[in-house]
Order: C-alpha cells, then structure tokens, then sequence
C-alpha cells in the first residue's frame, strides 16, 4: 500500500473540503481575519499581577452591559405618576412615579430581579474603582509616556464617562435618595454664570422636578454613553496591540522589546479564568450583600429633604467640596454667582481633571529625553511625580471623607461644624504635607538601594573576632536584583544655552526641580554601559526616514495597525501574472 494514500481525502469529502476553502478564502479577501487573528496570536502579554487591572475593568463592563440588557425589559424611564399596588407592603397606596413602581417591581416581582439589579450596582463600583486603580498604576509607573499619551488621554475620558454612566444609572430609580442628588445637580447647573437658569430648564424641561428627566437620563444611561465606551474601549485595546505593554525591568527585558506569554494559549487561560472568577465573585456579593435597597428610602418627594443621604464613593469627592465650600455669593450687573455651589462642583472636578489630562505633556515638555519609553518606572525613582500623585489621592480622600462629615460627627459624638473647619484646614495643608513626606520616603528608599548595592544584604549570621567584638555576615545583591536597582531612567536635566529666551529657562529650572531629586547609585563602567543600553529608546521611524526612505505602508503605529487589518494580495490571483 502506498504510504500517502492513508492522507488523502475521501472522494465524497472532497467536495466540502473544496468548498470550505473557497468560503474561507472568500471571507479573507474582504474581512482581513487571518491577518488580524495572526497579530493577536502573536500579541505578548506581560506576566505582572498589576497589568490585571485594566482586564477587571473590562469584564466589569461586560458583565455592565449583560445585566443591564436585562433590566432594560422591565425597567419604565417614565415620570408618571400613580398609586402602587405591587406586592410589596409598606408601600401599597403611596403615590410614586412608574421609574420607582417599576424598579420595585423588578426587585420583588420579576423573577431573579432583584439579583440582578445587585449584581449590576456592584459590577458598577467595580468597573469605576478599576478604572481608577489602573490609572493610578499607569501614572506612578510612568506608563503615559510617549507613545502612550493618547492612551492616558482615552483612560481619563473613559474614566469621566464611567463618572456620569453612573450618576445617570443611579438616579434612574427616582428614589428619595437618587432625587436628593438630581437636586443637588440641578443647584449645580443653577450656579453656572448667566446660562445656569437656561441649563436647568433645558436639563428638567422646565421647574425642577419636571417629567422629562428620567426619560433623558435614561437615553443617556443605556445608549449614548455606553456607545462612547465601547468605542473608546476598543481605540484603548487597538492602542495596546499596536503599542505593546509596557513592563518592569528584570533580566533581559529593555526599551525595545516585549518579554511575557502569548495570547494563546497561556494569557487566554488566564483572563477567561479571571473573567469567570469576576462574574462569581459578583454573583456572591449581589447575593450575600445588600446594596442600595431603594424600598427602604420610598419615593421621592421634592418637598422632603432627608439626612444622611450620601452618594456613591465616586461621585462623593463632588459632594464633599460642596460641603467645604463656605456659603459665597456675588452681585455682578444684577445677576448672582454663587461661588459656595459653582466653584466646588465645576471648578474643582474641571482642574483636577484638567491636570490628568495635561500631566503627560507637562513631563514631556520638562523632560530633555524625548524618546519612546516601554519600561515601567519603579515609584521611587521619580519622587516629584510619586508625591504629585499621593499629594492628589490625599486631596480626593479629603473631599470623600466631608462627602459624609454628617454621618461622621453623628457617628463619634462631635461637632459637624468642627469637623467642617478642620477638613477644611485638611484640604490646603494635607496634599502639601503629603507631598513632602511622599517625596522625602521616596529619597530615603533610594538611599537604602544604594546601601543595599554597596554593603550587600545582611545574612543573619553573627561572628565574634579574637578580640570580642561582633560583625554581622552580608551577602552580594542577587544579580538580577542588582539589575532591577540599577536599571532606572534618570535624565538629567538640560541647562538653558547663554541667551536662551525666557520660556527656556524657565523650563531648564522647572526641569532641573522636577528630575533633581536622586540618590546616585554605585554602578561599576560595565553595569553603566549595560544600563545605558537597556534604556536605549527604539530607533523613531520618523529619524529613520530621514537617512532612509521607508516603504510607502510606514513602519510606526499607525503603519503596524494598518499592515496588520489590510488584506495581502496574493500572488497569482487577479494580477495577471
């Protein structure tokens, strides 16, 4: 028997075999998939715990999106009121809205509700709280530098959009609580200058509470902003395959290549089982765990106004710079501006998201290096940015802590008053004492690197001389250690040329004040050499163009993202040859 005849194809298979290819085939000319699926297979992932955190916000979102495809069947975006006759009791015959009669219709008549509903409020604190987390490990790990700045820019705007996906959602139920904070934004656009009546009106459809802003909230909540964040999210996810990850320094890793598992099969593996621990562990909290229990707070009324009411933890830092904003008003040309509302609820969001926004620019523009950047900075080795962003958490905990100065001082017995002024005082000195002792920690940590690479580690052995006196036995730093200590980039800063304009200088001595603070490290000429390559940036496709023309597809991200979605033409087919 000839030794290929047992791998040929039968004769009456053949046919669908033919066929199947030609399908294949046919779908691969139009919808690049073999080359898309080639990237991602290719794609390496890096093997830190801390790269995680965007895939939580991702699956929060996903899991997001399933419940509330099923709350959307049941749930009634409309203003109208009647008389409740559901099954729960306390509240048979009170007057409410069909928003409030419907969503306690799904908490106790639809069957699996009322889980749901938890499961997707807790799915909502975690997609916001990973949001969060992940921009903080991107921002002290210098993740946002070039070429990844547009991705920070994408993260900070699906952060604020995930802010008023859940302000919207929140305020859907049309719940006592939920109506004290639809008041509280309309006080908010109120004390917008010269339009804030007109905003209100436009907002409400006239006198609050008006009938039409549930039915808005509503379009916002389930089309418009969640549209923007599936787009957003899959511009952020191209941005990363294209970019690659960024990773900690470790042996054999450098600015110019990616070391970790590839997407199939070991990252597969490990995000799918990611992915299903999330939706259990949010399965167990809706199930063990009470959360927003809108029965309990009744339907809203705008001529009861109830204590205690606090906000969800994200949207709490507004409402405590509320509270810490002493009542300010001001007559100009017969209109009042009443600072005590305009200043801490638009002002104070829009600088400290103005300054997210701009960071990455600003330390590019103090930065002398302008190079790519693919290695993640350890915290310490860039003290001013690290105290920079502890300073901005301490001031975010500050106006979270007086979002419920209320509940504090009814809690332990003290004056609310007091407590007002002393996180008042908070609020100015703690950032900057935050900042100098973040910077300080940060100096010190390194000046223990440095003893570490001099003296070595202390083994735990103790020697006695001849002569009585005791020494204690070090060791060497491992050398992959060694590595990881030595391996930081610290650019020095530029000084100004004689003459330089004023906008220079001003730059070189911010630069020098930003990338000053360091603790030299011990390196022999060998290890400095070894460093410097490791930090080398990848050559910038632009210089290359310069000594040598590139093709006309370009080789930077932008050419890498379109070789990898464009079809490649065959040889032999349509081209007449």
């Amino acid at each position: 028997m000839d030794g290929n005849q047992g791998h040929q194809p039968s004769p009456d298979r053949a046919p669908y075999q033919d066929t199947s290819a030609r399908a294949v085939r046919a779908v691969d000319g139009r919808l690049p998939l073999t080359e898309a699926a080639r990237e991602l297979l290719r794609k390496v992932f890096p093997d830190h715990w801390s790269f995680l955190l965007g895939e939580l916000a991702l699956y929060s979102f996903v899991v997001l999106l399933l419940t509330g495809v099923f709350l959307t069947f049941f749930f009634t975006p409309s203003m109208a009121e009647l008389d409740y006759q559901g099954s729960y009791l306390p509240l048979r015959g009170v007057r409410m809205s069909e928003a409030y009669a419907s969503t306690l219709r799904i908490g106790f008549e639809v069957r699996g509700g009322l889980l749901v509903r938890q499961i997707h409020h807790w799915a909502a604190l975690l997609f916001v709280s990973s949001i969060c987390v992940h921009l903080l490990r991107v921002f002290f790990t210098g993740a946002f530098r070039r070429p990844r700045e547009l991705n920070w820019v994408i993260g900070v705007t699906l952060f604020n959009l995930a802010l008023l996906e859940g302000f919207s959602g929140y305020s859907l139920p049309d719940d006592s609580l939920s109506g004290t904070g639809l008041r509280i934004a309309e006080g908010v656009l109120l004390s917008v200058p010269l339009v804030g009546s007109y905003l209100s009106f436009f907002a409400f459809g006239g006198e609050f509470p008006g009938h039409v802003i549930i039915p808005r909230l509503f379009t916002v909540h389930i089309l418009l902003v969640p549209g923007l964040l599936l787009a957003l999210v899959g511009a952020h996810l191209t941005l990363v395959v294209v970019l690659k990850h960024t990773q900690w320094a470790a042996p054999g890793r450098t600015n110019r290549n990616v070391v970790g598992h590839p997407f199939f099969p070991q990252f597969l593996a490990r995000t799918t089982g990611l992915g299903f621990a999330l939706g259990g562990l949010l399965a167990l909290s809706a199930l063990l765990a009470e959360i927003n229990p809108i029965w309990r707070y009744s339907a809203y009324r705008p001529d009861i106004a109830g204590a205690g009411a606090q906000p969800d933890w994200y949207i709490g830092f507004i409402e405590g710079a509320l509270r810490l904003m002493p009542a300010v008003e001001t007559g100009v040309l017969g209109h009042t501006i009443s600072w005590n509302a305009f200043l801490p609820a638009l002002v104070v969001p829009g600088l400290l998201f103005g300054a997210l926004y701009a960071y990455p620019f600003v330390e590019r523009w103090l930065t002398p290096d302008g190079g790519e950047h693919h290695l993640c900075d350890r915290p310490r080795n860039k003290p001013v940015r690290t105290a920079f962003g502890v300073a901005g958490v301490t001031v975010y905990a500050v106006l979270l802590i007086a979002g419920g100065n209320d509940v504090i001082a009814y809690t332990f017995g003290v004056s609310v008053n007091s407590l007002t002024w002393v996180l008042r005082a908070a609020f100015v000195l703690a950032p900057v004492l935050a900042f100098v002792l973040t910077r300080w920690l940060c100096l010190a940590l390194q000046a223990r690197d440095r003893a570490r690479l001099l003296t070595g580690d202390p083994t735990g052995r103790i020697d006695q001389s001849i002569e009585g006196g005791f020494e204690g036995r070090r060791r060497p730093v491992p050398a992959a250690e060694r590595y990881v200590l030595l391996v930081r980039d610290a650019p020095r800063p530029a000084e100004p040329l004689p003459g330089a304009p004023r906008g220079e200088r001003a730059r070189a001595a911010l630069g020098a004040w930003y990338h000053g603070d360091r603790v030299e490290l011990p390196a022999t000429e060998p290890e400095a050499r070894a460093v410097a390559a490791v930090l080398t940036a990848p050559a910038h496709p632009a210089r290359q163009a310069v000594e040598e023309p590139a093709p006309r597809t370009g080789r930077g991200p932008l050419g890498r993202l379109l070789r990898a979605v464009r079809p490649r033409r065959r040889r032999g087919r349509g081209t007449g040859r």
